[in-house]
């Protein structure tokens, strides 16, 4: 039998090739976009409309890929499962476009986009699109189609890059930023409308049998999920949007152009923080099935528990390259008006760390099957998001959001481990945890100590110091490399 944690590391770098490959690909658009809005409030409407698509996506998905892989262990008929959940979501996106069409002004007031109601109309189809897709594309996953979901998605990507790069170097008008605003809708609606293309199928062959039986099941388990991922988004983003709305005064001029500036400046700098979230979206893709899939396998706990320690390593080692070599990643915004947030880059980078172990740590409550848990955490983490953020924005600005973001996700990494080991325990090996991230903090406090004026110097000095971390890790790791190496031989 092949080995498990290397068939995980298979399917994640084909599902990293449209993800990875494809995010990376999608950071030519932070260069892009600083470039042609060399006004970083243009930049913030952008971030600010995008962070309002995260909350949307969780709703209108309805946790529906978690769920479909949950039932899909214990179910024979497996086209009923797919049809029930396809047909729940779309009967809830169809709702949701409803009451869109008919709110599209007071909600574009509400987020003070007064006067761009197109603006909401293509974000509701741009989600709606996604949401509907998402099950087909779960599907694929679940049968290991790893290669056709990955051409899908990176068809997508693709064609969003090609139409931002046609748009907005060619038909944009710098004096007119709200146009680049829509041009950036317009191609992400086309990039969307790729994957329904694709997956035809799937919509064909869609019965319109309802189970509701099997739906009160799927929601049962779904519920919580939903209300530990709409949490989870707070913590996530609503940041950017907390900036925007606590910032702005209606009796102060200027005060939203103020707002738009910081969201702007925080959310291109959070760009290059969201090296390590590219890594753990790739990850989660083959993960989560993967986890499911060992249920039955009696050595799973230590299969989950080798898979944590190489995961912590990797996402340190991450921390350390880009933290360590700020210089050259900050050019990746191309305007310096933005660089003076780079500051948050190093703590949103290891807030980032802290919610890849909790990530991994919560397969815990979904194979237990105690999603309200999951709820549990992802509301408190919420609430503290929310109450720093609000108490702190308007004295420290963006600096408040990304402090809160660290504190956030540390906090709810170790609730998680706490209640994952009363009621789901994992022999995690928590020593190797602690000298993974202490030795990368440590490496990086340590760089901060010394300075030179060539930058060569520098960049080797440094680059030393992440030569000593992967050192380290291997000398911490060679006993199960090699045990795992001459467990495969045969003599």
């Amino acid at each position: 039998m092949a080995n498990p944690i290397k068939r995980l590391l298979g399917q994640t770098a084909v599902y990293g090739l449209s993800s990875i490959v494809g995010r990376l690909l999608n950071y030519l658009l932070v260069p892009l976009y600083t470039y042609v809005f060399a006004d970083p409030a243009d930049y913030g409407v952008v971030s600010e409309l995008y962070a309002w698509v995260a909350f949307l996506i969780v709703l209108l998905t309805f946790g529906i890929e978690t769920t479909y892989f949950r039932f899909l262990q214990n179910t024979e008929n497996k086209d009923k499962l797919f049809n029930n959940g396809l047909l729940m979501v779309i009967g809830i996106n169809c709702l949701f476009f409803l009451i869109l069409l008919y709110f599209n002004n007071d909600i574009a007031t509400f987020m003070l986009y007064e006067g761009h109601n197109e603006y909401i109309i293509l974000l509701g189809v741009i989600v709606g699109i996604d949401a509907i897709t998402a099950l087909p594309l779960a599907k694929l996953r679940g049968e290991e189609k790893a290669l056709r979901f990955a051409t899908i998605q990176f068809s997508s990507i693709l064609v969003n890059i090609a139409l931002n790069l046609l748009f907005m170097l060619y038909l944009f008008d710098a004096t007119r930023p709200e146009e680049g605003v829509l041009f950036i809708l317009i191609a992400n609606l086309c990039a969307s409308l790729i994957k329904p293309l694709f997956l035809f199928n799937s919509f064909l062959k869609l019965n319109l049998t309802f189970d509701w039986q099997l739906t009160k099941s799927m929601l049962i388990y779904a519920f919580p999920l939903i209300i530990a991922g709409f949490a989870g988004i707070i913590n996530e983003t609503i940041d950017r949007i907390l900036l925007k709305q606590i910032i702005y005064d209606p009796l102060v001029p200027g005060s939203l152009h103020e707002a738009e500036y910081q969201v702007g400046i925080y959310s291109a700098c959070y760009k290059l923080a969201m090296l390590v979230t590219i890594i753990l979206q790739a990850y989660r893709y083959a993960a989560e099935p993967f986890f499911f899939a060992q249920m039955k396998n009696e050595n799973r706990n230590l299969i989950y528990v080798k898979v944590m320690n190489l995961f912590i390593a990797f996402v340190c080692l991450v921390f350390l390259t880009v933290s360590l070599n700020i210089d050259i990643f900050k050019q990746f915004i191309r305007n310096e008006n933005y660089w003076v947030g780079l500051q948050v880059v190093p703590i949103l980078l290891l807030a980032n760390v802290f919610l890849g172990i909790y990530y991994n740590q919560s397969i815990w409550y979904k194979l237990s099957g105690k999603t309200k848990f999951g709820a549990y955490i992802a509301i408190g983490g919420a609430l503290i998001t929310v109450l720093v953020n609000v108490i702190y924005i308007p004295k420290y600005g963006y600096m408040a959001s990304a402090w809160a973001t660290l504190l956030v996700y540390a906090l709810q990494m170790i609730a998680s481990y706490i209640l994952g080991q009363r009621y789901y325990p994992i022999p995690y090996n928590t020593k190797k945890f602690i000298a993974y991230i202490g030795g990368a903090l440590g490496l990086f406090y340590l760089a901060s100590l010394f300075s030179f004026d060539a930058f060569i110097n520098q960049f080797i000095a440094q680059n030393t110091l992440i030569f000593v971390y992967v050192s380290f890790v291997f000398l911490v790791e060679r006993k199960g490399f090699l045990k795992a190496y001459l467990s495969e031989r045969t003599f």
